[in-house]
């Protein structure tokens, strides 16, 4: 069986759970060994990080051409060699760098012509995927998201392939779009759906979410939680007199960093917790750099400017080391999360979290045992669970050490490869 994954990217300028998954689920195919993988990018060039893991280097539907065949009809029918210049590796790499890449304002007629299999805007790229898919030997084609989904039924025709679908977040991207869009992306991808075999949530919640935005039916949609390699965390960066909290995912306002450090800021005032820091983690996009100007200048105004570090990576050692530095994690989200990858690393890492009781979070947490929940929305909630777990240093040691335990033991990349398979046998 040979295992396609059709993968896209953030751009590689913050922690993009969706991508760090797509890693995991190629990765896991490949160890197994009763299957072949190879993954495919669409839109962006990977990270060099998912290079060196295997991912291929030669990119389908550029995002640069793709995007001059929506907004300028005359383009359309654009010459081959026209595309081909347009998504060279160097303007590909302009584009990833872009803050317009990675939010959908703007990009909604875009957005809807790849979730809708009829809009047949872009059958050239489609053909030439198919062929390779067909040289290849694909058996199978996993798409990284709902919102590819318009791939499904045209490449099941031209390549005679089966195709999975992930889900998970698609609500990120779809819920800025301006309406009628909104709702029509919701509609085409539930009818869309007729031409996927199967799909992977990564837990109950995101199944439940998706059957009631889509009308999906949940018996179509198997759960597969996410298994990680264990982070084993470096603590050189950790201060002997210091208590650090940590924050990992990309910095920005729907992530919640400025309750965060509303919560940091609380705590700091008492003097019990005079030698607390905060650390931060998981990069940004140009859209989010006015927001976390303004959190930075809340902090030096608090006087907290030597208890602020961020953290220029997040992959690999970096985060080793992040996660090193670091006590407590929280990521106080303002809406729910699909699930949330950086629980269940810090976790593996022996870091218990303090998460909001919405989204996947309670799933989780009911299966590592590594973090305790608060009311959403509620900065006075987080900072006092952040004390509680501050001055009970055996709580927040036992909460780290379960997490570690059932991670490593449950949330395994052995455990979810075999899920995998499971799904793409019944297929």
């Amino acid at each position: 069986m040979k295992v396609v994954f059709l993968v896209t990217g953030s751009g590689g300028t913050f922690y993009c759970t969706n991508c760090y998954r797509d890693m995991l689920f190629f990765r896991a195919v490949k160890q197994l060994g009763s299957a072949d993988a190879e993954a495919v990018p669409l839109y962006l060039p990977p990270e060099d990080i998912y290079v060196r893991s295997g991912f291929g280097t030669d990119v389908y539907f550029g995002a640069v051409s793709l995007f001059f065949r929506e907004k300028i009809h005359a383009m359309e029918n654009m010459p081959a060699f026209l595309e081909k210049i347009l998504d060279s590796p160097p303007l590909l790499r302009i584009a990833a760098k872009s803050a317009g890449s990675t939010r959908s304002s703007g990009l909604e007629e875009m957005t809807l012509s790849m979730i809708d299999s009829s809009s047949g805007k872009h059958m050239r790229e489609t053909e030439r995927l198919a062929r390779h898919l067909k040289e290849t030997g694909a058996d199978i084609i996993h798409l990284s998201n709902a919102l590819i989904i318009g791939l499904a039924k045209p490449l099941k025709e031209l390549a005679g392939v089966k195709v999975v679908c992930s889900l998970q977040n698609e609500d990120d991207w779809i819920n800025e779009m301006a309406e009628p869009y909104q709702s029509q992306a919701w509609e085409l991808i539930g009818k869309e759906s007729a031409n996927v075999d199967a799909f992977i949530s990564p837990g109950t919640y995101f199944r439940d979410f998706i059957t009631g935005k889509t009308g999906i039916s949940s018996d179509k949609i198997f759960v597969v939680q996410p298994g990680i390699e264990p982070v084993i965390p470096s603590g050189r960066f950790r201060h002997p007199e210091r208590t650090a909290i940590g924050f990992l995912s990309r910095v920005s306002y729907n992530n919640g960093f400025d309750k965060l450090v509303d919560a940091f800021i609380l705590i700091r005032k008492e003097k019990e917790f005079d030698r607390v820091c905060l650390r931060v983690s998981g990069g940004y996009t140009g859209d989010d750099k006015a927001f976390i100007k303004k959190q930075i200048k809340k902090i030096h105004e608090s006087g907290l400017r030597e208890f602020a570090r961020f953290f220029d990576g997040f992959h690999d050692q970096d985060k080793a080391e992040f996660l090193g530095s670091i006590d407590i994690l929280s990521v106080p989200v303002r809406k729910p999360d699909g699930y949330g990858l950086y629980v269940v690393e810090a976790n593996s890492a022996g870091v218990p979290v303090v998460q909001p009781a919405t989204g996947a979070f309670p799933e989780i947490l009911a299966a590592t045992g590594g973090g305790i929940l608060y009311e959403p929305d509620n900065v006075e909630e987080l900072a006092e669970n952040l004390k509680t777990l501050l001055r009970d240093n055996q709580r927040a040691r036992l909460l780290g050490e379960t997490g570690m335990k059932n991670v490593r033991e449950k949330l395994t990349v052995g455990n979810m490869a075999e899920n995998l398979m499971k799904v793409y046998n019944s297929i």
